[in-house]
């Protein structure tokens, strides 16, 4: 069994409230006011369902800081074939579609998740395509991948280093953002910015972040 699209809708609308991201004022998504309920209300669901835990529900200080830049600099991303890898909300999506990508591919394995990126989207008026399978070692024909926060499991993040490496060898410019997770790499990347990032003691271990936005070099 699984949940309809408007099932998924009904779960995202019962467990979050529209709001802004602290670095995103001007945009509205659907984001849990507290970790406690959604992570419990996801895990009941998971037990009858299959239900992924709901990383969309928050915006992430790694994508906000990825997101703040491209609407800070939308010369990266104009008239661009862009996707946003491991998109959760659908944050930096909405954010290069705003910023004047030609074409946006938000691009997340979690149906849930494609069900919030869908209302987000809606909801900034921004056209994005919707990806749920899985990419990783694919050419997917984009100018530029965004990733945002997505160095905090090791096996993810040592093979999508790979992939994206990979990518860039054959031209692509690949932008992570990322507040200091345990395995982002250590060597091959150039510093583009950084951004302090209000966060929420449930979710990190301080009321702050150091986020910063990466150009992931070629080896």
């Amino acid at each position: 069994m699984t949940l309809t699209d408007a099932e998924a809708m009904d779960f995202i609308r019962a467990n979050t409230v529209p709001a802004a991201p602290p670095l995103l004022p001007d945009l509205t998504l659907q984001l849990a006011t507290e970790i406690t309920p959604i992570w419990q209300a996801t895990e009941i669901v998971l037990e009858e369902i299959g239900v992924e835990p709901p990383f969309w529900a928050f915006a992430w200080a790694g994508g906000q800081a990825v997101a703040r830049y491209i609407a800070d600099h939308p010369e990266i991303v104009a008239g661009k074939d862009v996707v946003d890898f491991g998109a959760g909300s659908g944050l930096i999506a909405i954010a290069a579609a705003q910023a004047g990508a030609a074409r946006v591919r938000a691009i997340d394995i979690d149906p849930v998740g494609a069900a919030a990126i869908g209302m987000n989207a809606a909801a900034n008026g921004a056209s994005i395509e919707i990806v749920t399978e899985n990419v990783i070692g694919r050419d997917l024909g984009a100018d530029l991948i965004l990733v945002g926060d997505m160095c905090y499991e090791r096996e993810l993040a040592e093979t999508m280093i790979i992939w994206l490496r990979g990518c860039v060898g054959r031209g692509v410019r690949v932008l992570i953002g990322d507040p200091g997770r345990t395995y982002r790499p250590a060597a091959g990347l150039q510093e583009l910015a950084r951004y302090i990032v209000p966060t929420s003691l449930e979710l990190e271990d301080r009321t702050e972040r150091e986020a910063i936005v990466w150009e992931l070099l070629p080896d």
